[in-house]
């Protein structure tokens, strides 16, 4: 299969205690869908997925397997730095009736090149051939930057349930080449919302990002704006991402996309340490900066289930 339009890259909703509030999920998913949302990229950075234990992930799975909408495509991510875990979560997820997973790079014992995190790949992707695999490129937080053109060349044939990369990386040299290669065969995933941009331009037709989720129109809005060529727009657009993005920055990082949730209607709660969330001053601020920036006009819509 090949995406085309937004997945979103759901928070995963947490208590005021820290656990997982698994009852929210239902409604999240209504939201996604409401807003047009493609699919959900499960318990990735955005959804805290490496703070989660194991069991924590296989319920966090089978809440999203039970979800039943079926426009949604599901992928979970079942990377980290445990193969036997990666496999156990990715059978469970073809149990729970996933189109695919994700892969992330081993990042403590770090593989030594593009060769061996095939192998790594292959060695999951075998285990649940009638699951769809992404390998999931994320080198600023994984710290493992290998050559992704390589990572293709070594997979070769090895994989036919192999769909392709979610590329979270801002070289768009390489990710045109993965684009092109063996005749664009493979489903190349963005993943840097405040670029889609120049992926666009570089051929992204699939974005995963988690400001899909609280501003999904923005961005059917920038797709709409390119595929019309009205370039213009669309830089007006992106300029408006990029807004929503210097928010994130400014309130301490990916824990802010908590608060953007709470302030279009949907609580998730807070973030896990060692990630830093914002105080309530802040919260009062923050709100005032999403006037200053017009949010709301294109933040998503709540569903009335919900609101």
């Amino acid at each position: 299969m090949k995406i085309n339009g937004l997945i979103a890259a759901p928070f995963t909703p947490m208590r005021a205690d820290g656990s997982l509030k698994l009852s929210a999920i239902d409604q999240y998913a209504q939201l996604l869908v409401t807003n047009n949302i493609k699919g959900a990229f499960i318990g990735g950075s955005t959804g805290e997925g490496v703070s989660l234990t194991t069991d924590e992930k296989v319920a966090l799975l089978r809440a999203w397997g039970d979800v039943d909408q079926p426009s949604l495509i599901k992928i979970m991510l079942v990377g980290g730095t445990s193969l036997a875990e990666c496999i156990a979560l990715a059978q469970e997820a073809q149990r729970n009736h996933f189109q695919a997973v994700a892969i992330l790079a081993p990042f403590y014992f770090k593989p030594a090149n593009a060769a061996v995190l095939a192998d790594f790949c292959v060695q999951v992707g075998e285990a649940v051939p009638d699951l769809g695999i992404y390998f999931y490129h994320i080198p600023a937080l994984t710290g493992v930057n290998l050559s992704m053109i390589q990572f293709l060349e070594s997979l070769g044939d090895r994989l036919p349930n192999f769909l392709g990369i979610k590329y979270t990386h801002n070289d768009l040299m390489e990710y045109r080449q993965c684009v092109l290669f063996d005749n664009g065969k493979y489903d190349m995933l963005w993943g840097w919302d405040e670029i889609l941009l120049a992926a666009m331009a570089m051929g992204a037709r699939a974005g995963v990002g988690s400001t899909f989720n609280y501003a999904a129109p923005l961005y059917h809005d920038l797709m709409a704006a390119f595929d019309a060529g009205n370039l213009e727009l669309a830089r007006q657009l992106q300029d408006k991402s990029i807004d929503i993005v210097r928010l994130l920055g400014k309130y301490g990082g990916i824990a802010t996309g908590k608060a953007y949730m709470r302030a279009i209607g949907l609580d998730c709660g807070a973030f896990r340490l060692p990630v830093r969330n914002m105080t309530a001053g802040q919260y009062g601020q923050f709100l005032t900066d999403l006037d200053a920036i017009d949010f709301y006009r294109y933040a998503s819509q709540i569903p009335v289930s919900i609101g």
